[in-house]
């Protein structure tokens, strides 16, 4: 088993120990966190040291570690713990969900986290410090850049380039060949057709509210 210590104390933080914990050959030994953020000295039944300190405690010569950051300031956050823990000396892993279709041929980063039902297409490459949420199809030839967050459902088509720092949200939809440039937020329900332009914000189309209550509605 590799020992590992999860920085953060939020709720990804405790996902990532699950399924770690069930699914891996790491073992989760310690929670880390910036000082001001430790308000108790255990999380999910772990010990939680100051990222100040953790070295001290959890030296990098005998355990490794992962960034549990969710998207904040565009995955601004994340991309920046990700730099100061590897200036610490640490190991970054990266998860892989055994319950997954791809091909051998991925080429995967560290610091990623990738969980179940995904379908990865031959020659796919995604970068250091990407979290893939469940469910996702990524077609082939396609290159997630470094950063990046893609949540659940999204569909990613054959040879799609994405920059770093890009957020793709739930249920959205990038045509084969496109290029989303870095920092791009691809809301919720989203179809791209074209390429894009750095720090654009695309959202998807709302549903309406249908101005009859659900026992007015006939044949339902």
């Amino acid at each position: 088993m590799y020992k590992v210590v999860i920085f953060g104390t939020g709720l990804f933080a405790q996902v990532a120990h699950f399924y770690l914990k069930n699914d891996s050959h790491y073992e989760v030994i310690a929670f880390t966190a910036d000082k001001n953020f430790v308000k108790n000295d255990k999380f999910d039944g772990l010990p939680v040291v100051p990222f100040e300190q953790v070295k001290k405690n959890y030296p990098p010569s005998e355990n490794s570690m992962f960034v549990a950051i969710g998207y904040r300031k565009v995955n601004k956050v994340r991309a920046q713990k990700y730099q100061e823990v590897k200036a610490k000396g640490y190991e970054l892993i990266t998860y892989v969900s055994s319950k997954i279709a791809r091909w051998g041929d991925t080429k995967i980063g560290d610091n990623c986290f990738i969980f179940e039902n995904q379908t990865i297409q031959p020659f796919v490459k995604i970068g250091n410090d990407v979290i893939i949420w469940s469910g996702n199809h990524i077609g082939h030839h396609a290159t997630i850049g470094d950063h990046c967050f893609i949540t659940s459902h999204v569909a990613i088509s054959g040879s799609v380039k994405i920059g770093p720092r890009c957020f793709i949200g739930v249920n959205s939809t990038i045509r084969d060949g496109i290029t989303i440039a870095r920092e791009n937020v691809i809301g919720a329900g989203a179809l791209i057709m074209k390429d894009t332009k750095e720090r654009e914000v695309y959202m998807g189309q709302t549903a309406k509210l249908h101005p009859k209550n659900s026992s007015q509605l006939e044949n339902f």
